[in-house]
């Protein structure tokens, strides 16, 4: 596997934002699938539909309902074409490294639980680089070796 995204990646390519053509021509430019695991496609949707209750509590905030349905079917889509796959992972693998990473870089440099656990998931899956537009993420990965693009 040459890349695995976080969850800022994901929402930079299914959703309208500064960072969108980055991570637009950074897939399109890949020569295999997007690897993800469900962990990382859970965290994503939800982070949609909390966008949405964001929208109806303040449409200052968040997106819309259909915004969201929109994202979500461009995703689908590329799940069902294989643009996108699913990656297995031993979780308590994940999980072993992810408390690694934690007790090294957490204290001093303010990881939070799903960004150890993304590292932690690329690194377990063998990826040579991280997809991120989180700095936190990016100065972790790279702290453990992996490329960060885009």
């Amino acid at each position: 596997m040459t890349a695995y995204p976080d969850t800022s990646f994901l929402c930079a390519l299914y959703r309208s934002q500064d960072n969108s053509p980055d991570a637009a021509a950074h897939f399109k430019a890949l020569t295999e699938p997007l690897h993800v695991t469900g962990l990382l496609l859970y965290e994503f949707r939800q982070s949609l539909r909390f966008q949405v209750w964001r929208h109806t509590h303040d449409p200052k905030q968040g997106i819309s309902d259909t915004d969201c349905d929109n994202a979500l079917a461009d995703l689908q889509s590329d799940l069902d074409s294989g643009a996108v796959v699913i990656a297995a992972a031993d979780w308590a693998d994940v999980h072993h490294t992810a408390e690694r990473l934690s007790s090294l870089h957490t204290k001093a440099e303010g990881h939070r639980a799903l960004d150890t656990l993304h590292v932690a998931t690329a690194l377990h899956l063998e990826a040579k680089q991280f997809l991120t537009f989180d700095e936190r993420q990016r100065e972790l990965a790279l702290a453990e070796g992996l490329a960060v693009k885009p």
